[in-house]
């Protein structure tokens, strides 16, 4: 069996969101999602989302975060189209509090109250919790947290 043949823990595993201005930390929350899931399920959020979001004007349109994530994820990580999906985010919870078949769930510890939040609302479903894996805040050279809205302000 080849190396990247090997068995993953989880046959499907979910994360999601903007996904604006992909930064090392985006990467680091995909790399972690490819070492563990078979297939990625990524909930990418839509303009339904973004009316909250800090300097909103200059987040990129859905079709750009979404060709810059596929060629990151083909160029970059090796995946082929078959191991990934992008799925519309609408809504803060998308299809995870629906889906079966998903095992486990990527989030920042930024966003892990919202993946809490998504394993109750499963249960309530009738659906299995996932199992979650949190990754720690990435930072920049000077320490400082690399977010989406700290790369919009400069723009």
């Amino acid at each position: 069996m080849k190396k990247n043949e090997n068995k993953k823990a989880f046959k499907l595993i979910g994360l999601g969101g903007t996904f604006d201005h992909l930064h090392d930390g985006h990467k680091f929350l995909l790399r972690t999602a490819v070492k563990l899931g078979d297939h990625l399920a990524i909930a990418l959020a839509t303009e339904a989302l973004l009316g909250s979001k800090q300097h909103k004007h200059v987040i990129e349109s859905y079709d750009i975060r979404e060709r810059v994530l596929c060629s990151y994820l083909e160029g970059v990580l090796g995946l082929t189209r078959e191991k990934y999906t992008i799925i519309p985010l609408n809504d803060p919870f998308g299809s995870a509090i629906t889906d079966p078949n998903l095992e486990a769930h990527v989030s920042s510890a930024e966003t892990f109250e919202t993946a809490l939040k998504i394993n109750e609302i499963r249960t309530q479903n009738g659906l299995n919790p996932m199992i979650l894996v949190v990754i720690p805040i990435v930072c920049d050279a000077k320490g400082n947290k690399l977010s989406s809205t700290n790369i919009r302000s400069c723009l």
